[in-house]
This record gives structure tokens, sequence and C-alpha cells, in this order.
């Protein structure tokens, strides 16, 4: 069994910082990709920024210079939001990309969803 556990969400004030973190834990070989995606209402999931293995990244236009992707590595990948904006307001889901044994297919496994909410 896989789990991703995410923790730091909350309420800020726009221009304010949060930092999200999500832990990938259980039966895991290898992490590939890793990632961090948010949906607002009644709109569609969208990635905010990724990184590889090897520490490449990859952000949305929309937060690049004000969100920062790292990982570490006891399998946990974060996200320093600053400069928040009320269009920033979405859950935040984390994504993992990996395999749980040298056989096993590569596996995309999601976190349950942090509430990231910025007021004006």
């Amino acid at each position: 069994q896989v789990q991703l556990v995410e923790s730091g969400g909350g309420l800020v004030q726009a221009g304010g910082s949060l930092r999200l973190s999500c832990a990938a834990s259980g039966s895991i070989f290898r992490i590939n990709d890793m990632g961090w995606y948010r949906q607002a209402p009644g709109k569609q999931r969208e990635l905010v920024a990724a990184i590889t293995s090897t520490g490449n990244t990859n952000y949305a236009d929309s937060v690049k210079g004000r969100f920062t992707i790292s990982r570490d590595n006891t399998n946990t990948v974060y996200l320093q939001m600053n400069s928040l904006k009320p269009e920033d307001t979405a859950v935040y889901y984390c994504n993992a990309e990996l395999k749980r044994s040298t056989w096993s297919p590569l596996t995309a496994y999601w976190g349950q969803g942090a509430q990231v909410t910025v007021s004006s």
C-alpha cells in the first residue's frame, strides 16, 4: 500500500505565504516525478509545479517567480507559495509517479488534497 499525506494548507491574506508538504510512504521502490496540482471550484485540475528525480522543475506560468517546488530524500515534496493571490485559492493535490518494485509498472498516486484559501 502507498499513501501520500499532505499538510500545510490553510487561510492566508493576499501577499502572504504558505508551505505545503506531501510525504509518500508504504511499499515504494522508486519515485520518479513528483508534483502539485490544484483544482478551484468549477474548474479543471491543473498542474502547478513538478519536479523530476534529478531536480528539474516545471511551473505553470501563473505561479512562476512566486512558488517553489522541492523534494528531499525522504520521499517528501514541498511547495513554498509566496505572494499569494486570491486566484490561488483551490484544493491542492500532490502527485507521485512511482514503482512499488522492480517489476511493477510506473503508477501515479495522489494525496487527499489540502485546501488553500487566499483572502483579499
